[in-house]
């Protein structure tokens, strides 16, 4: 699985970068990846009802602190692992009224199996496995060249050292 993983990121084509997405949005607007050309994009899909939820707020001091320097983080709800049944506006109220979020956020999204949005199945079959989310909270650094420059695990907090290390660097 390691070598697959390795070979899988040295071999992408790329054949589409991260721009060519787009989501829909909870407002019921487009959310259109080619406006982010030439900044860092952390990916991150996220729940309302998971242990790792206190995450908004790491995300949002993130948000905070770097978007001055072209930095997008984009929220993409899903209850792929059963942890976002709400509508997209209970959603929306509880990101809003509870982490006070004003970064981007899409509408409810599949992000794993047959019914993925592309972007994830372009971030997997560019990058491999470790794009794939295994829960909640799962991030993907795409760097300023439209490629993903790295993932990070539910477990790893956005503000981790690791993680500012890798926003820092691009």
């Amino acid at each position: 699985i390691i070598m697959f993983s390795i070979f899988s990121k040295l071999s992408a084509q790329y054949n589409q970068l991260a721009t060519d997405f787009k989501f829909d949005g909870i407002d019921g607007n487009v959310i259109d990846f080619n406006n982010y050309k030439n900044k860092v994009l952390v990916v991150v899909n996220v729940a309302s009802r998971c242990g790792f939820t206190n995450q908004y707020e790491d995300l949002q001091k993130l948000w905070s602190n770097y978007k001055k320097q072209g930095l997008v983080v984009i929220g993409v709800p899903t209850n792929n692992f059963k942890q976002e049944t709400g509508t997209n506006k209970d959603i929306k109220d509880f990101c809003e009224t509870t982490f006070g979020i004003d970064f981007t956020i899409t509408e409810k999204t599949n992000v794993i199996g047959k019914n993925s949005h592309p972007f994830y199945i372009w971030a997997k079959e560019n990058y491999g496995m470790p794009a794939i989310p295994k829960w909640n909270f799962h991030k993907i650094v795409v760097g300023k060249n439209g490629k993903v420059l790295d993932t990070f695990a539910s477990i790893t907090k956005p503000s981790s050292s690791k993680f500012i290390k890798i926003i820092d660097q691009e």
